[in-house]
């Protein structure tokens, strides 16, 4: 087994997520927005698509703005041409940090990101600094409470035959880890046998994690959230160990 679990990064996040669900909103219409760019408006054919919604449902984005969402960036009046980009730095006491943006305008964002890895203490570095001490894997993430019908062992079967690669078990999710070309596949035999998630995505999972004192903890706490309050950031993933993280709401 793998000893990664996003759990307590989700719990923690929670609360903020419901205070700010429009922002959270905007930036899953943005993942839509370039999936339909890539491949087409229909979910049938369109596995990115797929994943796109799977998130969107998972943060509880009503239908309706999902489809409004599709609608808006499949016609010509969807123009808006979003650019990826990706940046790694370290933060305090040496952290490492992957930031995932999506932007039409590069030249804003890199300077907002630089400006909030400056202001926390951190330093922005080149592509591949920290990029290898991750791993790119599917992650899906499984409220037990809601699905307390299965035990470890009926689970980890079901995840397992459906093609997981790895499965996390604790005492208040069950988190499943794939390769990322089997995300959609798997993500879509568990939703078919009833399954739905706390969190669905793409991850860079870090391969070990970095034991922190409180005072840096908290700092780098405040770097992360510096970072997730940028419009143009997706993702910010690091291998920071952080207490607070494990308190309940």
């Amino acid at each position: 087994m793998s000893g990664h679990s996003k759990w307590s990064t989700i719990k923690r996040k929670k609360g903020a997520a419901d205070a700010a669900r429009g922002k959270v909103f905007t930036k899953i219409g943005r993942e839509i927005a370039m999936a339909v760019r890539g491949g087409g408006p229909d979910p049938a054919s369109n596995s990115r698509l797929r994943d796109a919604i799977a998130r969107a449902r998972a943060a509880n984005m009503p239908n309706d703005n999902i489809q409004r969402n599709i609608k808006k960036f499949s016609g010509a009046d969807g123009e808006i041409h979003y650019e990826e980009n990706t940046y790694e730095g370290y933060g305090p006491g040496g952290v490492a940090v992957i930031v995932e943006t999506l932007t039409d305008n590069a030249k804003r964002t890199v300077a907002d990101v630089r400006h909030a890895f400056d202001k926390s203490g951190g330093n922005l570095g080149a592509t591949g600094c920290v990029g290898w001490m991750f791993t790119r894997r599917g992650q899906l993430v499984i409220d037990r409470a809601e699905f307390a019908k299965y035990d470890e062992d009926e689970f980890m079967m079901l995840a397992l035959d459906a093609g997981a690669e790895d499965v996390v078990v604790s005492e208040d999710v069950f988190e499943v880890l794939t390769e990322p070309g089997d995300f959609s596949a798997v993500r879509e035999a568990l939703e078919a046998g009833g399954l739905s998630f706390l969190s669905a995505e793409i991850a860079m999972i870090p391969a070990n994690t970095q034991a922190l004192p409180e005072d840096e903890a908290g700092k780098v706490q405040a770097m992360i959230d510096r970072l997730d309050e940028l419009d143009d950031v997706q993702r910010v993933y690091h291998n920071g160990e952080l207490p607070e993280e494990d308190e309940e709401e």
